[in-house]
């Protein structure tokens, strides 16, 4: 039986998504026979509430020289990080030598904000290759793994931090109680830690199992990390609801009794208590709707192809990694997978090996059906897409539920 990796109590899964290869590893057909696969499955702690994958994927073969992800390819996360600083700046930075420290800050979309303004920073990322992009902008970043032994380095060196930030970071890192024992060393006595994740709520409210992937080890609420934060004498002291990676939630959590708890706090914990985010039933019924999901979706696609219509992939996300190969999505159903990023382009999805291509191909000529993977930016999307629509193209999309557009 597996233990909960925040409690160590006993777990179970709920769900089984079969044999996964890493989300974000794009390949060359060269890499086909030696591709790392490992069983995603899914599994709820009824004693602290924290939903988390039953096994997990060595880190290394997920952030390394060649990670996928750029976060500055986003126009609207561009924007969404910007309002984050402008806010850290204006309610938590109280002197001009304050210390900004951000985990995971990617190719310093978030961080360079703060350099700009002269403030104090530094950006922790493991991937080679995007924390070279923020060096490269002028930004201070180590290319490393945080925990509670950089922690302690980073204090010796540079002192304690006013504001710790993390977005779409936390989730990721298998030892959260070591991350947590390090940032309450870090933050300053009325120094806040502010973070921010998919969010369990949204995922069991529109059926978005894609969010559910190797590198999001944890699915947090409101309760999970309340109760992770009072193991380390931290406490949550506000939410915030976020509209982006398809419903996140903003934390911030502060040493115990440092800070006022906002109300949002307690009006969160009464609807997660209403969704029955602490109840096992809930998770049960996820896994028939997500099951549902799959078989709807696939029915459209076998209903295209025997009208011989062309469907293209919208955007090479690592959540389309689990709905390809979940569903058993394969190049019979989508032809390819339109994407922006230089690092993924003329490479093969990861398992059920789609072609990945270049933007220019499916502006060249329009598929009939655009699978839309990156469903999370579809205003964005679409905003920018009215030709496609113009043309006679139509989105297919799957959550909150399977449609065309």
């Amino acid at each position: 039986m597996k233990k909960c990796m925040i409690c160590k109590e006993s777990i179970a899964p709920f769900i089984s998504f079969g044999q996964m290869p890493i989300a974000n590893g794009f390949l060359n057909p060269d890499q086909f026979d030696d591709e790392y696969f490992y069983q995603l499955q899914v599994g709820f702690c009824s004693n602290c509430s924290m939903v988390q994958l039953i096994e997990t994927v060595d880190p290394a073969k997920m952030f390394h020289k060649e990670y996928a992800f750029f976060s500055s390819t986003s126009t609207r996360m561009g924007v969404h990080f910007k309002h984050l600083a402008d806010l850290v700046m204006k309610d938590y930075i109280k002197e001009p030598d304050a210390f900004v420290v951000e985990i995971g800050s990617n190719d310093g979309i978030t961080l360079q904000h703060f350099a700009n303004a002269g403030l104090n920073h530094l950006g922790i990322e493991p991937s080679q290759n995007v924390a070279q992009v923020a060096m490269d902008k002028g930004i201070q970043t180590v290319c490393e793994f945080f925990d509670e032994r950089l922690a302690m380095e980073i204090l010796a060196e540079k002192g304690q931090v006013d504001v710790f930030l993390g977005t779409n970071v936390m989730c990721h890192i298998p030892d959260l109680h070591s991350v947590f024992a390090g940032i309450r060393r870090l933050l300053k006595p009325e120094g806040v830690l502010i973070f921010e994740d998919p969010y369990l709520g949204d995922i069991v409210k529109k059926i978005s199992y894609d969010q559910i992937y190797d590198e999001h080890i944890f699915y947090f609420s409101v309760k999970s990390i309340a109760y992770l934060a009072d193991c380390h004498g931290l406490e949550v002291v506000d939410v915030k609801p976020q509209d982006v990676h398809g419903g996140s939630m903003r934390y911030f959590i502060a040493h115990k009794g440092a800070l006022n708890v906002s109300s949002a706090v307690a009006g969160q914990l009464a609807e997660e208590e209403e969704l029955g985010l602490h109840l096992h039933g809930t998770y049960e019924r996820l896994r028939h709707k997500i099951q549902l999901s799959r078989d709807s979706l696939m029915d459209v696609l076998h209903d295209l192809r025997r009208q011989k219509k062309c469907v293209a992939g919208y955007g090479a996300t690592s959540k389309s990694t689990t709905v390809t190969n979940y569903c058993g999505i394969t190049p019979d159903l989508v032809e390819y997978i339109s994407d922006t990023t230089p690092i993924k382009q003329g490479k093969f999805s990861p398992g059920v090996h789609i072609p990945v291509c270049s933007y220019q191909k499916f502006k060249k000529k329009y598929p009939d059906y655009a699978l839309l993977f990156a469903w999370n930016h579809a205003k964005e999307i679409m905003a920018n897409e009215n030709n496609f629509c113009r043309c006679g193209g139509k989105w297919l999309v799957y959550v909150p539920g399977v449609k065309v557009i």
